[in-house]
């Protein structure tokens, strides 16, 4: 009887979000018999088809997408272990381990980071993630601090502190109606094709403000955020952008704010509650804030 295998799972996952199985095998380093070997044995042991063949591509049927939720859960948790092995010395001192959303990554903490380089002894390693995720891994002591977005209860012992409320922008291409403009209602966007990380809306941003009744034409669904901003640039949609993204959005293309009081997404710095104040941690935290009133101008002069 088959098993699932981590390869196999990897394989899947992969195979998932690029859509393509060849595209899978050349992201993976494999040969695409390989890649497929892998997806049958992996049907084989789930009992039933993960992905819809198309001419195009392929797409995770339902059975697929369950596997994908779990396999991004496994392979976590290898990646962990790995980390926990590397380091079962203590920590040198100096160091700080730094966790954030993936545009959190874009500017705010590489910015923070580059205000302390000057203390030769720090040594600071990243790691990218979603926040509930980044919660858990401050819980379990394999972070010292987050930037994290709103939690509905973070985990025991984790404490949490306001960082900023990062306005959301929606992002057009220069040649939209709206290009000119320096915000618009929620009303005035309904016609729009809209560029999402999911198709499910609570976990995009397009569901921090979406009036009830209303659902979002949702055009394509892309993870990078290099990938939105070119079919924005391309005139195939629009895209919500968080403030905090305003340094690495292009200037050919056009940003607006959302005429909406929940148009902002909260976002905190996490860390453990029994680990103390270090130096190097309230540098960080201080950078931070510091970095934050300097995007706030920078959103003040694109969106004008």
């Amino acid at each position: 009887m088959s098993e699932f295998t981590v390869v196999g799972l990897r394989v899947v996952r992969e195979a998932a979000i690029s859509g393509s199985f060849s595209t899978a095998a050349e992201n993976l380093g494999y040969t695409q018999s390989a890649v497929s070997r892998q997806i049958a044995l992996m049907e084989r042991a789930a009992g039933r088809a993960l992905f819809e063949r198309h001419a195009r591509g392929v797409q995770p049927t339902d059975a697929g997408r369950v596997i994908v939720r779990h396999a991004e859960i496994v392979l976590g948790e290898l990646e962990n272990a790995r980390h926990n092995i590397r380091h079962l010395q203590a920590r040198p001192p100096g160091r700080l381990r730094v966790g954030a959303f993936s545009t959190a990554m874009a500017a705010l903490v590489p910015q923070a980071i580059a205000a302390l380089v000057g203390d030769q002894r720090a040594r600071i390693s990243l790691r990218e993630g979603l926040s509930p995720r980044l919660l858990t891994a401050v819980a379990r002591d394999r972070l010292d601090v987050a930037v994290v977005t709103a939690p509905e209860a973070p985990p025991p012992g984790v404490e949490i502190e306001p960082l900023l409320d990062d306005p959301l922008l929606v992002a057009l291409a220069p040649t939209h109606a709206l290009a000119g403009a320096t915000s618009a209602t929620p009303a005035m966007l309904r016609e729009e094709r809209w560029i999402t990380g999911s198709q499910e809306l609570g976990t995009t941003l397009l569901g921090a403000w979406r009036d009830p009744g209303w659902e979002p034409d949702i055009a394509f669904v892309a993870r990078d955020w290099f990938a939105k901003l070119g079919l924005v640039a391309a005139g195939l949609g629009v895209t919500v952008v968080p403030g905090i993204a305003v340094p690495v959005v292009p200037p050919t293309i056009a940003l607006l704010r959302i005429d909406h009081p929940s148009a902002v997404r909260r976002t905190f710095l996490a860390h453990r509650r029994d680990r103390g104040t270090s130096a190097l941690r309230q540098a960080f935290a201080e950078a931070l804030r510091d970095h934050v009133a300097v995007l706030a101008a920078q959103v003040r002069q694109r969106v004008r």
